[in-house]
């Protein structure tokens, strides 16, 4: 009903403007849009405070629950590298996991300095009508700040991310374990995909590519 009564609708994704079009033809893709000036830059923030590699997560006391989908994974990771990794948590609140991990609580003035000791960020989904109709602010947040990313390929992190050239798209346990282990162990490849993932933020997701189609809303 909600629909049919909108003069427009702004969907953040081609799943939910699906949707939306069968009540009203009048809907515009809006797509989660980053600050990548003043918010998620990686030049504005200190450099790591550890030398492990930092294999991190963030995201609501909601969604902690996808943590579990891979946490055979994690320590299956733990066996493999040891002190070598560190794996990290930001949310409002502290997760119950089995395996060892760092909890940061999230903290609106430190978020973007706490997300940058991210190595490797993580954003595991189930392939449910709720995810599909997530609009991948985790994977945004990870690469706009040029931080390699491995997702489930739910939803829209299937157009956000090219698999093998600007993140990683990973379903079963054996393909997180080869995905995380080739990026834990090849900094050269770190570096390389987390520049490609920013320039893909830069270009189809920041405030300067979607200005005019944001505000195409009101025209």
């Amino acid at each position: 009903s909600i629909c049919r009564w909108s003069y427009k609708i702004s969907a953040g994704n081609e799943y939910l403007c699906s949707f939306a079009r069968q009540f009203n033809p009048q809907v515009i893709l809006n797509p989660t849009t980053i600050d990548t000036e003043n918010a998620h830059n990686p030049n504005r923030y200190f450099k790591k405070r550890t030398d492990k590699i930092v294999i991190g997560w963030t995201g609501t006391h909601s969604t902690l629950k996808y943590l579990n989908l891979i946490e055979p994974v994690f320590d299956w990771l733990q066996n493999k590298f040891g002190e070598k990794i560190e794996l990290q948590i930001i949310a409002d609140r502290e997760p119950k996991l089995k395996t060892p991990f760092r909890f940061v609580p999230w903290i609106k003035d430190t978020e973007m300095q706490d997300l940058t000791q991210f190595d490797i960020g993580l954003m595991p989904l189930p392939d449910d009508q709720w995810a599909c109709g997530k609009c991948g602010f985790k994977a945004l947040q990870y690469m706009a700040l040029q931080i390699p990313t491995i997702a489930s390929p739910v939803g829209v992190n299937t157009e956000i991310i090219q698999h093998g050239e600007n993140g990683f798209l990973c379903n079963t346990p054996q393909e997180w374990e080869q995905q995380l282990s080739a990026l834990i162990e090849n900094e050269s490849l770190r570096n390389s995909v987390g520049m490609r993932a920013r320039k893909k933020i830069v270009e189809h997701y920041s405030v300067s590519s979607n200005s005019s189609n944001f505000l195409s809303l009101f025209s």
